[in-house]
């Protein structure tokens, strides 16, 4: 059962009020096939933030921990989440990541691999670029400015989706499609700040 739209409906319903997100870019997000959505992580409420405010459902990659959390692990799976082990390759999330941009997808990536405890934008882990490089999906840079503080504006921007058929044409590593990712995140904080 796809608990996705209630629980949209639902975090909406509480976290609306409290941030009064402005979305910026929201035409960036393509209607139809595979997108890796790339974003910055400065909070735990970061994938709610971007679930209800992007135009499509995203799917989620989370840290394998949580599925151990009673009901919340049981939850997980419904709405769009599957577990990742951090601190090293895990094939199986690369392979699930893989289908769900290849079934035209939205799959949603924090490519710093964890919250940035400064608010400053951490350097990218490769995955986004082995996400990027290895489906044809449409990149699409996202940035959470804030901060999070009750009744303050917070801002999610989209930013127009990145083009990878250069990268591809010159071997470029997963690294350096991150790097370039996130450059392109950056350049979103710094332009709606």
């Amino acid at each position: 059962m796809n608990l996705y739209p209630l629980g949209r409906t639902i975090c909406n319903f509480i976290l609306f009020p409290i941030y009064q997100f402005k979305v910026i870019g929201k035409e960036n997000v393509p209607a139809d096939g595979g997108v890796l959505l790339c974003c910055n992580h400065i909070n735990n409420f970061d994938p709610e933030v971007i679930g209800i405010t992007s135009p499509r459902p995203i799917h989620f990659m989370a840290k394998e921990e949580l599925f151990s959390v009673p009901i919340l692990g049981k939850i997980l799976p419904h709405i769009n989440a599957f577990p990742v082990k951090r601190g090293f390759s895990d094939r199986g999330a690369l392979r699930k990541g893989l289908d769900v941009l290849n079934a035209g997808n939205v799959l949603g990536l924090f490519p710093e691999g964890t919250r940035s405890k400064t608010g400053e934008l951490g350097k990218g882990l490769a995955g986004a670029g082995f996400f990027a490089l290895r489906s044809n999906a449409h990149i699409v840079p996202c940035a959470i400015i804030g901060p999070y503080k009750p009744f303050k504006r917070l801002k999610v921007v989209y930013g127009k989706p990145i083009s990878m058929d250069e990268y591809r044409q010159n071997k470029a590593s997963a690294e350096q499609v991150t790097e370039v990712i996130m450059n392109e995140i950056k350049q979103l904080i710094l332009a709606h700040k």
